[in-house]
């Protein structure tokens, strides 16, 4: 069994459970941590004993905030790997491709790229403490690939686009509303609720059940190529001067002065 720094895994009764376990940057992701979650997932995909795969955060307070901006401000990247590679857009194609229903269990704030995760979870248990949004603009940087189109496929158009021109936060209500969680429980209880969607995947056919999830992503797998090339772009955006302003305000706890980069042609 590996052993991780950046996460806790564990399986139980069908389940495989990926904790990111990095409370005090309210489980912000940096480049090793991303790469302990895709071990995490490939050693659920081969596990027989797996039938289902729950994600979530440590502590009460947030699920995943996304990429570490304060690594990014401090360094310009998010730090070194054992691959020497930022691989984010592999995590994401992993949670769409493992053949196991994955549930995200969103224990407090889902942001930025944080929030794109529990949106490719195939379904989502929320806490009513839990709240949801995009941050990319506000703090120079952005997901133009799962991210922005599937979210849309999700939530529709207007919602999807009011989510990221806004940078709003949406308590766990106004989620379920507009679709983007499944089912909100109480706090204490969450954990508990994520279980028992394990054990009633258990009981089902899993040869079934992988059928059904790569149907459904065949009709979105096409936004793979847009989630490439916007990796690539967003690797030359964030070392910019615009987007490293954007990570310093960020680190600096002060408003982005993003005006000087306005540049309309």
């Amino acid at each position: 069994m590996a052993e991780f720094e950046d996460i806790t895994y564990a399986v139980a009764d069908g389940g495989a459970y990926v904790t990111i376990n990095r409370p005090q940057r309210y489980n912000a992701f940096r480049s090793q941590t991303v790469e302990e979650l895709i071990k995490a997932f490939r050693l659920a995909w081969a596990d027989p004993a797996v039938r289902a795969v729950v994600l979530t955060g440590a502590g009460e307070k947030a699920f995943c905030t996304g990429g570490d901006v304060k690594q990014r401000a401090e360094t310009g990247d998010y730090g070194p790997s054992e691959s020497g590679m930022f691989e984010i857009g592999y995590l994401q194609k992993l949670i769409r491709d493992i053949p196991k229903p994955v549930i995200a269990a969103v224990n407090g704030v889902a942001i930025g790229g944080g929030h794109v995760l529990h949106v490719l979870c195939d379904v989502s248990i929320a806490s009513e403490t839990a709240r949801f949004g995009q941050a990319g603009p506000r703090v120079g940087s952005f997901d133009a690939g799962f991210g922005t189109a599937y979210l849309a496929r999700v939530v529709g158009e207007k919602k999807a686009r009011e989510i990221w021109f806004f940078c709003r936060q949406y308590d766990a209500q106004e989620a379920l509303a507009m679709g983007l969680v499944n089912k909100v429980v109480p706090a204490d209880r969450l954990m508990d609720e994520a279980r028992a969607w394990v054990a009633e995947i258990v009981a089902l056919s899993p040869t079934a059940l992988k059928f059904c999830k790569q149907s459904f992503n065949a009709d979105t797998d096409h936004h793979a190529g847009l989630s490439n090339m916007a990796m690539t772009a967003l690797d030359s955006f964030a070392t910019s001067a615009e987007g490293m302003e954007g990570a310093r305000a960020f680190a600096e706890k002060r408003a982005p002065e993003f005006d000087k980069y306005v540049v309309w042609h």
